[in-house]
């Protein structure tokens, strides 16, 4: 099956059209924004005092150890990695999102750090080291087994859960960045032209534009 496919089918359905990209900046803008973007990307958000304060509060801190990031960031690859049409999940800085939302969404963090933590315990077991120091295809046969919920042995739930949670905060992450909004080839709203209704619907009604519709509101 091919992931990345997917997980785009899920996104497509569900993600808010608020997180888009503004298509319509100028190119002066566009230059302020991105020497903006070097000083925090506070930039294209218009937000109330208190978010901002919450914001600066949560990327204050941090709550995955190194560890912990390097097999979040080796998961959500394996989940949606790079390909001819787009970067990996770490390009689009899911890892970082992950990190972000775990701290805005304490629920998550019990459930995240005893997932990664179960991972290393079945890794170690398995093949005397933690998942993230594995051969690819040993981590690939572990995630295989967790991947699928459906074709998961019983002794798995654990593992499927967490991988669950994993994978729908790695497509949430992906599908909200930049990268993520291209390789969707979402173009948003755009000026369009209209000429107006074609000759031959017109003709099959009886009717047609006066002269001055057709050079006020038809001609371009």
């Amino acid at each position: 099956m091919d992931r990345r496919k997917s997980l785009k089918a899920i996104a497509v359905g569900t993600l808010s059209a608020s997180v888009l990209l503004d298509a319509c900046k100028t190119d002066n803008k566009k230059a302020d924004d991105a020497k903006a973007a070097d000083k925090g990307n506070e930039f294209t958000l218009d937000r109330a005092e208190e978010e901002k304060i919450r914001e600066k509060e949560l990327l204050a801190t941090t709550f995955f150890t190194k560890h912990e990031m390097a097999t979040i960031t080796m998961l959500a690859d394996i989940i949606i990695p790079r390909d001819e049409i787009s970067g990996s999940a770490s390009d689009a800085k899911v890892p970082e999102f992950i990190e972000f939302m775990v701290k805005d969404r304490p629920e998550n963090q019990i459930p995240m750090r005893g997932g990664l933590r179960w991972l290393d315990v079945q890794c170690l077991k398995r093949f005397n080291k933690p998942f993230i120091e594995g051969t690819e295809q040993e981590r690939m046969a572990m995630v295989d087994e967790i991947a699928w919920p459906k074709k998961a042995k019983p002794e798995m739930a654990q593992g499927v859960a967490f991988f669950n949670l994993m994978r729908d905060m790695t497509a949430s992450g992906f599908y909200t960045s930049e990268i993520g909004v291209k390789d969707l080839g979402y173009a948003g709203n755009a000026p369009n032209k209209w000429n107006g209704v074609p000759d031959d619907v017109l003709k099959q009604y009886g009717l047609a534009y006066s002269e001055r519709e057709m050079k006020e509101c038809a001609k371009y």
